[in-house]
């Protein structure tokens, strides 16, 4: 199995624009990125039909931790609480060289939200719970 490297700490939010602001300018975390996501990969790997995604990639100074802020649309108002389009849900992103090889390397007994997905954006991604239900990306980049 490939080694994963951090990537990234995930944050749904319900409004990117109003809450990017405090990332920004009371935390002092530098925006680094800025994109948005859709189409039936992405739907599909985050288990959310018909999702987009638009998000925030900030660091900290030292570049050391990488911050996801997401508001996806539709988000889960009214929805499980352990969906990912959830307000406050949140995420632990990790980077390998082969997605594939990840994903065929895993136990039968691990739950994943789809296969891995190529997206819009080009990224490969594949969710999975760990035993207590926590969400955790994989990504291929």
């Amino acid at each position: 199995m490939p080694d994963l490297d951090t990537h990234h700490v995930g944050l749904t939010v319900a409004d990117l624009e109003s809450i990017l602001p405090f990332y920004r300018d009371v935390l002092g975390l530098a925006v680094v990125d800025r994109f948005s996501v859709d189409g039936e990969a992405f739907s599909d790997a985050v288990d959310v039909p018909g999702a987009t995604g638009t998000f925030a990639h900030l660091e900290t100074d030292d570049g050391d931790v990488r911050i996801e802020l997401v508001e996806y649309d539709p988000a889960a108002d009214g929805g499980s609480a352990d969906a990912l389009n959830q307000s406050g849900a949140v995420h632990l992103g990790f980077a390998v060289s082969d997605l594939d090889t990840f994903y065929a390397g895993l136990p039968d007994d691990v739950e994943t939200l789809s296969e891995p997905r190529t997206t819009a954006s080009g990224t490969s991604i594949l969710f999975l719970r760990d035993p207590e239900g926590n969400l955790i990306e994989v990504l291929e980049a």
